[in-house]
């Protein structure tokens, strides 16, 4: 079993910053890729980002492309993703999942970890 743990959320105006992070622990051996989703009120779930353990190889959905920068620490198990130019549709609970295999999928039934969630307030 694994735990993520995710922090960082919180309030911030129209076009600031905020970094989450998200901190695995258990048999993070058996993590492959880690990823960021995001369900805004009265919509599904989405992909933000994702990226692979070993190799870095990362992949975005195109409405962060040039806004939001995901990056782990390896020897941390933590997986972190910069947001910047915030903006009042990024408002949303951010989770962080984890997948033991070596990809880097969109589809969020992918994934076998999940966190409990951060909440992201954008205000205009």
């Amino acid at each position: 079993q694994v735990d993520l743990v995710e922090s960082g959320g919180g309030l911030v105006q129209a076009g600031g910053s905020l970094r989450l992070s998200c901190v695995a622990s258990g048999r993070t051996l058996t993590v492959s890729a880690m990823g960021w989703f995001r369900r805004a009120p009265g919509k599904e779930r989405e992909f933000v980002a994702a990226i692979l353990k070993y190799s870095g190889a990362t992949r975005y959905a195109d409405s962060v492309k040039g806004r939001f920068t995901i990056s782990r620490d390896y020897a941390q198990n933590t997986a972190y993703l910069q947001m910047d130019s915030l903006k009042p549709e990024d408002t949303a609970v951010y989770y962080c999942a984890g997948i033991r295999e070596s990809k880097i999928p969109a589809d969020d039934g992918a994934y076998d970890y999940w966190g409990q969630g951060t909440q992201v307030t954008v205000s205009s």
